[in-house]
């Protein structure tokens, strides 16, 4: 009697060991297709200029051989709440992502207007749209509101991973675009160790090693050298990490989660996956 009760737990203990290794597969495979979805790159920039840092790697990742046929549209201006001086940068979102942004920060209107067509586009055509929130979520709720409910709530997924934007955010807005889609807070891009990637660094890797394209040398150049000048500028946030000479693109997480790349970077990791990328010869 006391095999059989062994042999039992041993195979409940298998069993329960393959579930879990299946679910944990599950886990980590990206729903993203890209032959079909949207990615919206939202970018706050007001008033940490860690949203330059981000930019370019974001502009890095979407240059991957395997990602480089991704339907996607960047906005700039995508703020809260909060107090302080926004960070222009329209230089460097020409540079990283050509004619395929928007500036709600100076055309509010026409920008709501443009994300809304391509959302329903997208939705209408059978895609989902998953959403890098790098910022507050106030400009989504605008744009999710001109959207169907249905189809809002089930195929269009919000990625949040900063409680400080959260706070940010109206909290009206929050909440509905909380309730009216996919939303989804990951943790924390600011250290490793938590579930998803850490991309803060006091230290500057030399990125020339690993970004050998012309074109995104030139859009690091354009987002360090306008990280360096408005970090601190006029009373805009002091980003300990810029101040110290190094990088901070921790809203890249997001873009990490949708993808499924590895939770497990870091900064000097992160900037692996670039050197033997055959994209940096293009």
């Amino acid at each position: 009697m006391l095999a059989i009760i062994r042999n039992a737990s041993a195979i409940t203990l298998l069993m329960y060991f393959t579930l879990s290794s299946a679910l944990a597969v599950a886990a980590t495979e990206p729903d993203f297709d890209i032959e079909s979805d949207l990615l919206l790159l939202q970018f706050d920039s007001k008033t940490d200029v860690d949203d330059l840092h981000t930019i370019a790697a974001v502009a890095s990742v979407l240059r991957l051989p395997q990602f480089d046929s991704i339907q996607y549209h960047a906005v700039a201006g995508a703020y809260g709440d909060q107090n302080g001086l926004y960070v222009p940068s329209p230089e460097l979102f020409k540079a990283a992502f050509a004619d395929q942004w928007s500036d709600a920060h100076n055309q509010y209107e026409k920008t709501l207007q443009h994300v809304t067509s391509l959302v329903s586009e997208t939705l209408n055509a059978g895609g989902d749209v998953w959403v890098v929130e790098a910022g507050q979520s106030n400009f989504s709720a605008d744009w999710v509101a001109n959207v169907a409910p249905e189809a809002a709530k089930n195929r269009v997924h919000v990625i949040q991973h900063s409680n400080w934007n959260e706070e940010q955010t109206n909290p009206a807005d929050l909440a509905f675009v909380k309730k009216q889609t996919d939303y989804q807070k990951i943790p924390d891009g600011n250290a490793v160790g938590n579930g998803t990637p850490g991309f803060k660094s006091n230290n500057m890797p030399d990125i020339s090693r690993f970004i050998t394209s012309p074109e995104l040398r030139k859009v690091w150049d354009i987002a360090i050298e306008k990280a360096n000048y408005y970090n601190g500028l006029n009373g805009r946030y002091d980003n300990d990490a810029i101040s110290a000479g190094g990088l901070d693109f921790s809203d890249t997480v997001e873009l990490c989660w949708i993808l499924g790349l590895p939770k497990q970077m870091d900064v000097e990791s992160f900037f692996l996956m670039f050197s033997d990328s055959k994209s940096d010869a293009q």
